[in-house]
């Protein structure tokens, strides 16, 4: 669900405006993406008449290393350059003073259009912000302007959390949040990185992934999560697949105990009903004796028993 810039604590504008001295600053000049001036030693020049900012060059920026987005699309960077080419930029980039160069704070993707442009200057406003600073303002950045997956906004906290060594609390009300929904989003990252994947993709949701992180196995996980994303299923059925499973563990007696089966046969067994878990993902039951047995496959409703038979090359 997206997040209302109303939840973000001060936001951008009031974050740094507590970091820049203060202006009174006039937007006129950011319609235009090559505003003309006159450029100093440093390579970078005042925008006229509007205290504050400055047009510097494109080339003396550099990223910044806090930025938790890992991947900007093509197409939604090429649609940004074609909007500043026909209405210019209405939002200056942050940057901030690094020796010689500047470092972005906020506004990646507009800096990247610049250059997609080969437009030799960019309006900027320069603020004096330290490293917890900077990574807070970025991170607040792309949750209201740029949308982050849930995974790179999870990595985002957590990268606030390792790197200024502050507590859930403390992140959180950096950013404006809950401290449980910076809780939440941290256990995303528990996922493996295969699942982590699925979700950055948005191949299944936020809720989804709650369910499967209910799921201790890794390899029952990545299974459900496979389902997840071929059949298409809702939280809900998630969820009963997952009780399900719950509830079969429960009530079916663990192999060999107490009949005499030896542990390497109970091993075998065991092996047996994983690979059979795998090859129809779903739930799977051997239940062995050396003079009988039986397979009990747990499928839910008509379509995936289609599906199960489907794997085991049976028409219906």
């Amino acid at each position: 669900m997206a997040v209302s810039k109303s939840r973000l604590g001060r936001g951008l504008g009031g974050l740094i405006a507590s970091a820049a001295p203060k202006s009174t600053e006039s937007k006129s000049h950011l319609g235009n993406p090559a505003t003309p001036a006159m450029a100093t030693s440093t390579g970078t020049t005042t925008a006229t008449g509007v205290p504050g900012f400055q047009e510097i060059n494109v080339s003396l920026v550099e990223p910044s290393p806090y930025q938790f987005r890992r991947e900007i699309a093509p197409a939604q960077l090429e649609e940004l350059a074609e909007s500043i080419r026909n209405e210019g930029l209405l939002q200056p980039i942050v940057v901030r003073k690094k020796g010689e160069k500047f470092q972005l704070i906020a506004g990646e993707r507009r800096w990247r259009a610049f250059q997609l442009l080969k437009i030799k200057t960019i309006p900027a406003r320069l603020v004096d912000a330290s490293n917890a600073s900077s990574a807070t303002l970025g991170l607040i950045e792309n949750l209201q302007r740029e949308g982050l997956n849930p995974i790179e906004e999870a990595y985002g906290f957590a990268s606030l959390i390792r790197d200024f060594d502050l507590t859930q609390e403390a992140a959180a009300e950096r950013v404006g949040k809950s401290r449980a929904a910076v809780a939440n989003s941290l256990r995303l990252l528990s996922l493996d990185a295969e699942l982590q994947g699925y979700l950055g993709k948005g191949l299944y949701t936020v809720g989804h992934a709650k369910v499967l992180l209910g799921v201790e196995d890794p390899a029952q996980r990545a299974i459900l999560a496979r389902r997840v994303i071929e059949e298409g299923l809702s939280v809900r059925a998630t969820e009963q697949w997952v009780q399900g499973r719950k509830t079969s563990a429960a009530t079916t007696p663990h192999v060999g105990k107490g009949r005499g089966v030896a542990p390497m046969e109970a091993e075998a067994i065991a092996s047996i009903e994983k690979k059979l878990v795998s090859k129809l993902g779903a739930r799977v039951a051997l239940k062995h004796s050396p003079k009988k047995g039986r397979i009990v496959i747990t499928y839910s409703g008509n379509d995936d028993l289609h599906r199960i038979l489907e794997k085991l090359g049976i028409e219906a």
